[in-house]
């Protein structure tokens, strides 16, 4: 997928007036956001756990090395065969030759972020593959051909009508009424998808974990979609990122009391998907084929960083279902594949801090997404970092340089900064006239583009402090 965040402020105007989007959107701000405070409620020791598994992701990425070394010996004890990508290109050349070599002519997925990164798609359909999106979706946004808006809920920016008129024309004939009832469009799907799965040549799936000590590829869904993609197909394929490796099943069974309540307030996931190896002699059914891409792509050059704490993500979805831009704006604004506070730090690091444009400032700080984040990433902090990189490579624009300039000089200097702060205080607060409200801030017009901003009251708290501690000595 190319990246199109250097656009954000654009495409978030975009969306802000898309009544569709902000419909939806306000929906699914109460499911989310509900329904994880009222999961989390469940659990009296919620942030012990929390600590446990930050702890546990931070001594992983520490060892990162000596983990995937030990997952790769167990998966290939157990039959499958283990690939490296350094880049983006080498994942889906690896797995394209897979497809190549074994005549493989059709393809189901379980939902993939890291197939979404590397745009796994595209290369197999450059190839004559053809490629079905097996998760409900997924499926969804690729018959409208659109990118995932939401890592868990990736046609969440859709209304059911969108839905269903999506249905009528890929599934009918013209002049077909929409179903909108939501079972009966599930329904729908589920049958047209059918037959798919039971074609299809090889299966792709992520995977949310890989476990060390057995070699297992492990997926939640909440379809079952993942089971029929691991093990009806002759071939299974499985890309991941290297850093979602974790030591043992009992550190799996730690972050899945963590997981489901974070992405979408679930007690438990429906679907648990265990893939070891292939096939066994005597087992009915299985790959005879498994291979397993550990994708780079940019992971490695954060171990060790100031950034390495991102690599603790578990791609739950909690930081952008609670941050406020991201319920207004939905996740196509971000311009890549991971929306939310994850992108505004995910993009710059993997594409490039030259590519991340408005993202480390999409943000207004308020610093829910590292409160929801079930291990504990301090994502304010990281996007404040990339933030400073920006500005000390200049990538900021020069209106933005420039002011942080002179209020650097202002602020050195007290006594000329009370004095500015002063006229400055007056003079907004002539702006606001006798409404009292600023209808419009000469130079900085974005501010109120959409918006009236109060008029302060017009001396500053450093002029009504002295004025109370004055009466407060006087009185005593």
């Amino acid at each position: 997928m190319q990246v199109q965040s250097m656009f954000f402020k654009q495409t978030a105007s975009t969306k802000l007036n898309d009544a569709v989007l902000q419909r939806v959107m306000k929906k699914a701000k109460v499911k989310f956001v509900d329904g994880r405070a009222e999961g989390v409620a469940l659990i009296d020791n919620w942030e012990d756990i929390r600590t446990y598994a930050a702890a546990m992701r931070d001594r992983v990425i520490a060892n990162l090395d000596a983990y995937l070394i030990e997952f790769e010996k167990n998966a290939i004890r157990r039959g499958s065969v283990v690939h490296w990508a350094e880049t983006a290109e080498e994942a889906n050349a690896i797995i394209v030759k897979i497809a190549q070599e074994n005549d493989v002519k059709a393809v189901t997925k379980s939902k993939s972020m890291v197939s979404e990164e590397v745009a796994l798609n595209d290369a197999l359909e450059a190839v004559g593959v053809s490629v079905l999106e097996t998760d409900l979706g997924e499926y969804i946004l690729q018959l409208a051909k659109e990118p995932p808006s939401h890592i868990v809920a990736p046609a969440v920016h859709k209304s059911k009508e969108q839905v269903a008129q999506l249905f009528v024309d890929h599934h009918h004939s013209p002049g077909t009424p929409p179903l909108t009832d939501i079972a009966a469009m599930t329904r729908e799907a589920r049958e047209v998808l059918r037959g798919r799965f039971l074609s299809a040549d090889m299966g792709i799936s992520g995977a949310n974990f890989i476990i060390a000590e057995t070699g297992t590829t492990l997926t939640v869904t909440n379809e079952g979609n993942a089971d029929m993609v691991t093990t009806i197909p002759r071939i299974h394929c499985v890309i991941t990122g290297i850093e979602k490796v974790i030591p043992t099943l009992e550190d799996f069974a730690t972050l899945i009391r963590l997981l489901p309540r974070s992405a979408i307030g679930q007690t438990i996931s429906n679907y648990l998907t265990l893939t070891t190896g292939i096939k066994a002699p005597d087992e009915q059914e299985g790959p005879a084929q498994m291979h397993i891409v550990l994708v780079d792509a940019g992971r490695t050059k954060l171990v060790g960083s100031d950034m390495s704490e991102m690599l603790r993500c578990i791609r739950c979805g909690a930081c952008m279902n609670h941050c406020p831009v991201y319920q207004n704006v939905g996740g196509h604004a971000y311009g890549w594949v991971y929306p939310g506070p994850m992108g505004s730090v995910l993009t710059p690091v993997y594409q490039g801090i030259e590519k991340g444009g408005d993202l480390p400032n999409a943000a207004t700080f308020c610093g829910e997404c590292q409160v929801v984040c079930p291990v504990k990433i301090p994502l304010p902090d990281l996007m404040r970092k990339l933030r400073e990189q920006q500005f000390d490579k200049k990538l900021r624009p020069f209106s933005e340089r420039f002011g942080i300039a002179v209020w650097s000089y202002f602020v050195q200097r007290p006594k000329l900064y009370s004095l500015a702060a002063s006229v400055g205080a007056r003079f907004a607060a002539w702006l606001g006239g006798r409404g009292k409200l600023i209808h419009k801030l000469p130079g900085i017009d974005g501010w109120t583009d959409g918006r009236d901003m109060p008029a302060p009251e017009g001396r500053t708290f450093r002029e009504l402090y002295v004025e109370k501690q004055r009466i407060k000595k006087a009185n005593s």
